[in-house]
């Protein structure tokens, strides 16, 4: 059934750069709207990047715009989050959502999320 796997988190210096990925399967990755949303202690769910369908069409939260890149590799059905120039103020949780229906405007509903990954910036 419907599976979305994140990893690639770590403890990573202040200005330092990561690759997170979220392998997906039970569905066609294509097909689908993909999220990044991240959930620091006490915060709640911050709602960081959106990708369409076909990966053309991209939009971020304005504090990572510039530093976060969202892609997908739809022939592999991994979708990714490149983060450069990290900032403490980074740290979380990171998950990937698959989004229920179609459009870049958020909040939106998902169907499912994976079990997110650790991201630590720190010195």
């Amino acid at each position: 059934q419907v599976q979305l796997v994140e990893s690639g988190g770590t403890l990573v210096q202040p200005g330092g750069s990561l690759r997170l990925s979220c392998a997906a399967s039970g569905f066609t990755l294509s097909n689908y709207y993909m999220d990044w949303v991240r959930l620091a202690p006490g915060k709640g769910p911050e709602w960081i990047s959106t990708i369409n369908t076909m990966g053309s069409q991209t939009r971020y939260l304005d504090s990572v715009k510039g530093r976060f890149t969202i892609s997908k590799d739809n022939d592999k059905n991994i979708l990714y989050l490149d983060m450069n120039s990290l900032k403490p103020e980074d740290t979380a949780l990171y998950y990937c959502a698959r989004v229920v229906g179609f459009g870049l405007a958020r909040p939106l509903s998902y169907d499912y999320w994976g079990q997110g990954t650790q991201v630590t910036v720190s010195s």
